[in-house]
């Protein structure tokens, strides 16, 4: 660690990012590496590999240290950034502040701001990758250090390449947390599959937030009661449109056949429980009331949709003759409440032709009444 915080080590990294550092070209390149640097090698390609990584979630990382591990769980810049202006003024502890990424972007909103973390090294990490901008100590999370501040919480999800499915095995525990926490303002970070029943189960009454950043779901966040707005309790948060919405709004939608156009909504709409919510927002309606896709006359804006050009019942054959008679060859497949694997059908198909559709293939209805109907549509863009 100090190696890497001083002239020599920065040099060193400095030379070593001139190597591609490929698949193609790694056991050159370290090579070519040892022959400078020897024993320190390692740690010096892994550092600079990481920072390559770290591209995805932070607009500059080139001076950073990370562990593995720490990098996976780090909070993306932007998602980091909607939670710390939440808190805009707020005394804020960053009781697992890990490498920093948290507070590198509390840091520019919290009217005062402390970090912590129990493990050393990452401790160390956060000290060089924030520059001295953020008071850091030692301390465990399940022992708090502050009395009124709000307690910011993320914890570990991972074992090595491992997820913990059940949020009682985080470290720290989730139900130990909520404990600790039941008395304070704090803001507990999730994987985005947890499961709300378990949330309910361990006594949680505030406000869960599911955020996405470009097109996937990225995290569950809980928010205590008194950091909620008007008693949401679910809250979907679209960074790429910025769109939010809660479960206060308004879920009524007709259950009818499709439009003109059908949309797939955002995963944090999905997985907030707030599909109707979003259908009554734009005026949009459900194909079926058991399964997320929505149709409407017109696109929200900014949404991709799929415009209608056929429907049919579902069947490979019927499916194929269709697609071929319209040309199709890159074909895009979304599926909801039907078992088809999108890869192994597209293979099946064996089309040859030029156009680009997108099927999308829903279950409708109920009981032995319910029917697999594909659509065959023109991707909006």
């Amino acid at each position: 660690m100090a190696y890497l915080r001083s002239d020599a080590g920065r040099l060193a990294l400095a030379e070593v990012s001139r190597h591609r550092l490929t698949d193609a070209t790694l056991v050159s390149d370290i090579a070519a590496a040892r022959t400078l640097f020897g024993d320190r090698t390692g740690v010096l390609v892994e550092t600079v590999k990481l920072r390559r990584k770290a591209s995805a979630k932070f607009a500059d990382a080139s001076g950073w240290l990370f562990t593995d591990d720490a990098l996976q769980q780090a909070t993306a810049a932007p998602v980091a950034e909607h939670r710390a202006r939440r808190l805009a003024g707020a005394t804020v502890h960053d009781a697992t502040c890990s490498i920093g990424a948290e507070l590198a972007a509390l840091r520019n909103w919290a009217g005062f701001l402390l970090g912590s973390d129990i493990d050393p090294v990452r401790l160390a990490m956060a000290r060089h990758n924030l520059g001295g901008s953020v008071p850091l100590c030692r301390a465990d999370a399940l022992r708090p250090i502050t009395v009124d501040a709000v307690v910011v919480v993320d914890p570990a999800r991972r074992t090595g390449s491992r997820r913990r499915f059940d949020p009682r095995s985080y470290l720290p525990p989730l139900d130990d947390l909520l404990e600790v926490l039941r008395d304070r303002h704090h803001v507990v970070k999730c994987a985005p599959g947890i499961d709300f029943a378990v949330l309910e189960q361990l006594g949680f009454d505030g406000e869960i937030e599911v955020t996405s950043l470009s097109g996937s779901v990225r995290e569950a966040c809980l928010w205590s009661r008194g950091l909620s707005d008007g008693g949401v309790r679910r809250r979907a948060t679209l960074l790429d449109t910025g769109e939010q919405l809660t479960d206060t709004e308004a879920d009524g939608c007709a259950v009818a056949p499709a439009g003109r156009w059908i949309i797939d909504p955002d995963g944090a709409v999905v997985r907030s429980g707030l599909v109707r919510h979003y259908a009554a927002r734009h005026g949009l309606w459900q194909l079926d009331p058991d399964i997320a896709y929505l149709s409407g006359d017109r696109l929200p804006p900014g949404v991709r949709g799929f415009e209608v050009m056929e429907q049919l019942a579902f069947g490979e054959r019927q499916l194929r003759q269709a697609l071929s008679a319209r040309d199709a060859g890159a074909v895009e497949i979304l599926v909801r409440g039907v078992d088809v694997d999108p890869d192994v059908l597209r293979s099946r198909l064996r089309l040859r032709g030029s156009a680009q559709v997108t099927v999308v293939i829903a279950r409708l209805g109920s009981g032995v009444a319910s029917r697999a109907t594909a659509f065959i549509c023109r991707p909006s863009r």
